[in-house]
């Protein structure tokens, strides 16, 4: 089986046909999703539909684009919305310096807070960095010698900085469709060099569909072909891969549970 550990299923290209995408995805082995918070007037509907699937979970937090929407979110709130059995991690968190939606105090404030919340609860964030490197590892440094925490590094673009700090912290590097481009030689490069305990996938459906569906909306079943990219990149057989992966993915996030009739 495959995890798609980072998507956003609450999102509009989803309402009319949510149950087929579910379907789609079991039948090719993906059978496990993380639907991503990004704002706290979302968490709501998200959470409802990790309710509804038993193989869905969430996460609850607010992505640095959306920070000026909650600028002054506690610790103790993230941590209250977190005290749920199908919240299984916190974010989408970080910092984006491509879009400038937000001020960068208030992105850098608010990636300490699901920081700390992170730290307190033992529960990983999902980690979002765009334009915005140096700083990002600066902070996870800064942030991880106050106390360990667990992360994962979403849609790694293959940025030779963040390989070293998340090697050096102990985070998980989750690969998105960007893989599957014949233009992203960094990725290319520097996935061999990952250990396969650290990797995971993601699709961040409905957005980055990879190779051979460019141009369509993006959803949990096309992880199979970003998958399938990584694992000929680490020189593994599929299998090996899918297997691998998963554990990695069950092994951060444990508050998740194994689809009952999946093994491996």
């Amino acid at each position: 089986m495959l995890v798609d550990t980072h998507c956003h299923l609450d999102f509009p290209p989803f309402v009319e046909d949510l149950d087929s995408v579910i379907s789609r995805a079991a039948a090719v082995g993906v059978r496990s999703m993380v639907t991503i918070g990004v704002t706290l007037d979302r968490h709501p509907g998200n959470l409802a539909v990790a309710e509804r699937f038993d193989d869905v979970w969430c996460t609850v937090g607010i992505h640095p684009n959306e920070a000026d929407t909650a600028p002054e979110v506690t610790v103790d709130t993230l941590i209250r919305l977190a005290d749920h059995p199908k919240v299984i991690g916190f974010g989408e968190t970080g910092l984006d310096y491509f879009h400038k939606r937000a001020p960068k105090e208030v992105q850098e404030h608010l990636f300490r807070v699901h920081i700390a919340a992170a730290r307190e609860t033992g529960l990983p964030l999902s980690i979002h960095s765009r334009d915005a490197i140096q700083d990002t590892a600066d902070i996870l440094r800064e942030e991880y010698e106050k106390g360990p925490f667990k992360a994962v590094l979403h849609c790694f673009g293959g940025s030779p900085l963040l390989a070293e700090v998340g090697m050096e912290l102990g985070l998980l590097f989750s690969i998105a469709g960007v893989v599957t481009f014949p233009n992203a030689r960094s990725l290319h490069e520097i996935i061999p060099s990952v250990p396969l305990d650290r990797l995971v996938v993601e699709t961040d459906a409905p957005y980055l569909t990879p190779v051979p569906h460019r141009g369509e909306r993006n959803e949990p079943a096309y992880a199979a072909f970003t998958a399938a990219r990584v694992a000929t990149l680490k020189g593994v057989d599929m299998e090996e891969f899918r297997r691998a992966s998963t554990d990695n993915f069950f092994r951060l996030f444990t508050k998740a549970r194994r689809p009952r009739t999946a093994g491996h």
